[in-house]
């Protein structure tokens, strides 16, 4: 099954629970203290990201999908501090503002990348104020496609079950990120993304994958879940639902640097999916390459919208070759929002010899990738005459392709590739030959909006034409 993307700008994501701030202060280290056996760390920096909660509803954002958080803050300077973060990453803030109690708060302070101790400012939330949850919630499901219960058990959530009634009643799914050892609260929820250390847990130790599938889909039924989602370290992730067999999606990360916040990310990616209409199983394939990014950081962290393209590109494949103009225009743009610098030449490359190599290799030193576009047999025939190409364009671009300077071949069937230019706008427009820059076809296009233009030699006595009219020539003298 091969993941796609979907429109995650129209997915509009309601997150409720736990809210709190992650802070940290750094610095180095250089002596013990004369007062206790303790490094002193001299700080020099510190850090505020929003946790919890708070970084769910983040890795939201960050695929683009608009989001709403719910929940509980003190009134004081981490609320300030959560609120200007979240809002300045387009999460809209709903906050219970309590003056009794502070924002629950997690002081990490790390010298040489060590975290040398943690403290913690928290304080259970009871009373009127979380009673209003559910009130605030229903306003906010007027106009949701998906909701998230994000549960650290800090006693936000405090009746879960009347939250996922209020959605189920809607429609809208419910996917709920499990703590403690009573799986109960979740009943009747969409979906829950346990890990294997929560969900053994409640069901016991799994010594093999047949008995994990067992017990998953009987804890499944039991708690009237469409579907569990049981999240595996290195052996990837487990989706498992009513009357269809289990899904297993293999681990994608390549390095493990730090499993901070994956299940946030698993959770909000899943979450972004099903609003934007995507079926289960891809949402949890796209949430399991969301995954497979995010350990590859170190500390909280999120995963663009970029960077999950990038990766489901690579995985159909479309990470560099030959592809259609559509999957041009995707590739393009990711390349762009990484900061890479778009080549872009053009040319029939009818019969490939060593001129058009190397004028590769130097085209693809101006920039970080290389556009080739080249000529569609009718517009080969047009230019050259009748008798060419010689080679048909699959397999100009399946040869070109291959090439090692060359990231992406697309082909054009009109005689100019200036509609191609005028969609994709390349930094750098190069040609080959002896030209003018102003004799570039396309050239006004592209130093219109600020790119620029340039002209390389290709290699002497190097020429298609040339070499097929040596063939023909020795056709002809050839005795019958």
């Amino acid at each position: 099954m091969k993941p796609s993307l979907p429109r995650f700008d129209k997915a509009r994501v309601v997150v409720v629970g736990d809210v709190m701030l992650d802070r940290y202060w750094q610095g180095p280290t250089r002596r013990i203290s004369p007062e206790a056996p303790v490094p002193v760390v001299r700080v020099n920096g510190s850090d505020d990201r929003p946790g919890g909660a708070g970084n769910v509803a983040l890795n939201v954002t960050s695929l683009g999908a608009p989001a709403w958080l719910l929940g509980i803050t003190g009134d004081d300077e981490a609320a300030d501090a959560l609120t200007t973060r979240l809002e300045a990453a387009g999460v809209y803030c709903d906050f219970v503002r309590l003056k009794d109690a502070p924002t629950i708060t997690k002081l990490r302070v790390i010298s040489q990348h060590q975290q040398l101790i943690r403290l913690d400012f928290e304080e259970a939330f009871t009373g009127i104020d979380v009673d209003t949850i559910p009130d605030r919630l229903s306003a906010l499901l007027d106009n949701a496609d998906a909701l998230i219960v994000s549960d650290y058990g800090k006693g936000t959530l405090k009746d879960i079950q009347e939250l996922i009634r209020l959605a189920r009643k809607r429609n809208i799914p419910v996917l709920a990120d499990p703590k403690g050892q009573d799986f109960t609260r979740y009943r009747g929820a969409t979906v829950i993304t346990p890990n294997l250390h929560e969900f053994e847990a409640i069901v016991g130790s799994c010594s093999t994958e047949e008995e994990l599938v067992a017990k998953g889909q009987a804890l499944r039924e039991e708690l009237m879940l469409d579907a569990l989602l049981i999240t595996r370290g290195e052996h990837g992730m487990t989706l498992l639902r009513a009357d269809e067999k289990e899904l297993h999606l293999p681990a994608r990360a390549r390095e493990v640097f730090d499993v901070t916040g994956a299940g946030d990310t698993v959770i909000a990616t899943l979450a972004a999916a099903l609003a934007s209409g995507e079926p289960l199983p891809r949402a949890a394939a796209l949430a399991n390459i969301a995954a497979g990014i995010v350990v590859a950081k170190l500390g909280t962290a999120t995963v663009s919208l970029p960077e999950l393209r990038r990766a489901v590109n690579a995985i159909q494949g479309s990470e560099r070759g030959a592809m259609t103009r559509e999957q041009l225009l995707i590739a393009v743009e990711d390349a762009r929002a990484h900061g890479e610098k778009i080549v872009f030449t053009n040319g029939c490359f009818d019969i490939i010899h060593a001129g058009h190599v190397g004028y590769l290799e130097q085209a693809r030193k101006l920039g970080d990738r290389l556009v080739l576009a080249i000529n569609g047999d009718e517009s080969v025939t047009r230019l050259k005459g009748e008798g060419r190409p010689i080679n048909p364009v699959e397999r100009r671009m399946a040869v070109l392709a291959g090439l090692e300077a060359v990231d992406w071949v697309v082909s054009f069937n009109e005689d100019t590739p200036e509609s191609l230019l005028e969609q994709l706008k390349p930094d750098v427009l190069v040609k080959g030959g002896d030209y003018g820059i102003n004799e570039v076809v396309g050239a006004d296009i592209v130093t219109a909006y600020g790119g620029e233009v340039a002209v390389l030699d290709f290699l002497e006595n190097c020429s298609t034409t040339a070499i097929v009219q040596k063939i023909r020539k020795e056709n002809e003298q050839e005795p019958a």
